[in-house]
């Protein structure tokens, strides 16, 4: 199977630590790796990883940090399709601390704020042959443009709703699995309740909202069924990448089950990921298929 991922990419280094540093405070890492992040990008290994074949559609560039990314996709198997090959800016750059007592992590980054691509970037042919397509909603214009032919393409779209971004409100029409974190909140949207009814106003067929290791909760909307599914209960090592993990490890799933066998699959890799510092590591303990 073939999916296209639709994103941000960054550069990510991340550290394993006792504690984040306090104001004026130097702390020494018990470890360290440098991998290619962002959710569409971790998604996509993800998903390559599991045995398809992934793209991944953003901004990468020329600059010479971007060596770094480029190595470590082709590594997993994952096409770059680069939206603004010929830009010498820096590629975003992730620093990730993670705490070594309880696997939480603190970031910071810019994001894609800086590195926006336009429509015109998009190759003419990209949805040729792809079975699925996911959208980070970092860079949003193309992502409402693909994900508007792939409607009109009867190709399934997939959002990953970490958080709120402005454009999303264009983008939900053309969605058929929004999988959501606790932290997206549409405007005026405080309470779990208001975001699937917001969602469900739009149409989408299957909506689901992850808490972590709390269960996740689900709407299809044919039948008007909700409940929840169960996640697997792990010591976490660490949880950096675990959402961008289960959006791709559900890509690979929802082509091949119901949704709500999707939903489950998906959470137990994203949880045994969760055993594991950075985001690679999980894959040379699990086996293909």
């Amino acid at each position: 199977m073939k999916g296209l991922f639709v994103g941000l990419v960054t550069l990510d280094l991340i550290y394993l630590a006792q504690s984040p540093p306090r104001n004026n405070q130097k702390i020494v890492a018990a470890d360290y790796t440098v991998t290619a992040g962002g959710p569409a990008t971790n998604a996509a290994v993800t998903f390559s990883h599991l045995g398809n074949q992934s793209e991944l559609l953003g901004v990468v560039g020329s600059h010479p940090m971007t060596q770094l990314i480029r190595g470590d996709l082709e590594k997993y198997q994952v096409e770059i399709i680069d939206l603004d090959p010929a830009t010498t800016n820096p590629p975003p750059v992730s620093s990730i601390i993670v705490t070594q007592a309880s696997g939480e992590r603190a970031v910071i980054s810019i994001n894609a704020v800086k590195t926006q691509a336009n429509s015109q970037a998009i190759p003419p042919d990209i949805l040729q042959n792809v079975d699925i397509v996911l959208i980070d909603g970092h860079q949003m214009t193309v992502g409402i443009e693909i994900a508007q032919t792939a409607k009109a393409n009867n190709i399934p779209v997939v959002i990953d709703g970490g958080s709120w971004k402005p454009g999303f409100d264009k983008l939900l029409p053309f969605v058929d699995y929004a999988i959501c974190s606790a932290n997206f909140h549409p405007p005026n949207c405080q309470t779990q309740e208001q975001v699937f009814t917001y969602l469900s106003e739009f149409g989408i067929p299957h909506i689901a909202i992850t808490h972590g290791e709390q269960p996740i909760k689900y709407l299809i909307q044919e039948t008007g069924t909700t409940g929840f599914v169960n996640v697997s209960k792990t010591t976490a090592v660490d949880t950096l990448g675990a959402g961008d993990i289960f959006h791709g490890a559900f890509c690979h799933y929802v082509l091949r089950e119901n949704f709500l066998d999707a939903l489950a699959s998906a959470a137990k890799i994203a949880a045994f990921s969760c055993q594991f510092f950075g985001t690679r590591r999980w894959m040379r303990s699990l086996a293909k298929g």
